[in-house]
């Protein structure tokens, strides 16, 4: 069984010293997952089983528990190797877009001129040649827009930047086209974690009522009264139902009562939030850019396209122009698309954030109903909290460790 990646940092985080509920809590793992992950990591790991008066277990990790499985696991070197390698790779993709953009446009304004060049040239004799350089043409108009693009440039607003973090030319070309991924790719890890978190400050014994302001899709008012929505958390989590005297419901968490971390209170959000999707992380004027070189880049393919129409031109000038007019359609779709997928993302964004909008003004009327509790959700709070309990498990509390002899322990524990 290959060791979980997120396992392995909660560990970390936690010290190298963990309970199955510390790391669930952590990751927000289902409590099974968790402890299969444990025991695969520690029996891979040179690890050490730790277990109380109480019958709890504690796994006990090497610091350099990574080297370990590095020299063990051929995979993992592999995986390493290739993220490194992918985030070149991707890193090169990105920046690809940007420099097609500046090519596609430096090759048909070239391709323009000399079509235009060679036309004047055979209606007026060869003398108007010289008066379309002379004339401040279109040509010799874009080396000072290229300008924006030059070295000088760069260096002009490098500090600022740095300073803002902003992306360079080629990384804004790639996220004007195709933005810069889901904000919320890792939600459901997020709302794992914050119920987990939830579950931890309320010492393992929580009701309904604090656990949907994180939940999508509790179902109707008549379904939320059967506290239904409360299954996968039950499941995940190892949670046991309780029943008052009054006939309501409160949970408990056995395996997340338990603690090999000293607790330290966090601060919790209220309710799971769900980010907006942003249309670019680039900054106004490298979207304004972006857009502008776009448009560029389609009209020029427009009007080149005018031009190559009878194509007897461009058969007899040959070289460039014969390469261009051999690509045309593959520049046309480009500039296209440049223009289209962003207008089409822009669209699209603006009905995924409608959504989600929705979705968290739902979770936050849930919120409210804690910030305004009733008396009989009180009630009803003060019943979960006869169920609450830490246990924190120090080295004082163990019975027997798998890092020495058990023999030597029990003289040990016999000295004491």
């Amino acid at each position: 069984m290959a060791p979980n990646p997120s396992i392995m940092r909660a560990v970390e985080q936690l010290g190298y010293r963990v309970t199955v509920g510390d790391v669930a809590t952590q990751v927000g793992l289902n409590v099974g997952q968790a402890n299969q992950g444990l025991l695969a990591l520690a029996s891979d790991a040179g690890g050490h089983l730790q277990v109380a008066d109480t019958g709890d277990i504690v796994f006990l990790f090497p610091k350099n528990f990574r080297d370990i499985l590095r020299d063990k696991y051929f995979k993992l070197k592999l995986q390493e190797w290739w993220n490194k390698v992918w985030s070149i790779l991707f890193y090169i993709i990105r920046i690809s877009f940007g420099i097609f953009l500046v090519a596609s446009i430096a090759l048909i304004t070239i391709a323009i001129f000399l079509i235009i060049t060679a036309m004047s040239n055979r209606d007026d004799g060869g003398n108007s040649g010289g008066d379309w350089g002379s004339s401040g043409g279109s040509f010799f108009y874009f080396p000072n827009f290229w300008w924006f693009l030059s070295p000088n440039y760069d260096s002009h607003y490098r500090e600022r930047r740095r300073e803002k973090r902003e992306l360079n030319f080629f990384e804004a070309v790639f996220s004007f086209l195709f933005g810069d991924g889901n904000p919320n790719a890792n939600l459901e890890e997020r709302r794992w974690q914050e119920i987990a978190t939830v579950i931890s400050e309320n010492r393992g014994a929580v009701v309904a009522e604090q656990i949907s302001p994180y939940l999508d899709n509790i179902g109707e008012k008549y379904q939320q009264e059967y506290e239904d929505y409360m299954l996968p958390t039950l499941t995940r989590f190892n949670g046991q139902p309780q029943v008052s005297p009054s006939g309501e419901i409160v949970y408990y968490f056995p395996e997340l009562q338990v603690s090999a971390v000293k607790k330290r209170r966090h601060a919790i959000a209220s309710y799971l939030e769900e980010l907006k999707w942003k249309f670019s992380a680039a900054t106004s004027g490298q979207i304004m850019l972006s857009a502008g070189l776009g448009i560029a880049n389609f009209v020029g393919a427009l009007i080149l396209g005018s031009l190559l129409r009878g194509g007897v031109v461009a058969a007899k000038l040959g070289g460039l122009v014969g390469f261009v007019q051999g690509i045309y359609w593959l520049l046309l779709a480009y500039g296209t698309g440049f223009l289209v997928i962003p207008l089409i993302r822009y669209f699209w964004i603006q009905w995924r954030n409608t959504k989600i909008t929705e979705r968290n003004s739902e979770r936050i009327s849930r919120a409210k109903l804690l910030s305004s509790i009733s008396q009989e959700l009180q009630n009803k709070i003060n019943f979960a909290q006869q169920f609450a309990a830490n246990k924190f498990i120090g080295n004082e509390n163990l019975a027997y460790s798998t890092e020495t002899d058990l023999l030597d322990q029990e003289v040990k524990r016999l000295e004491e």
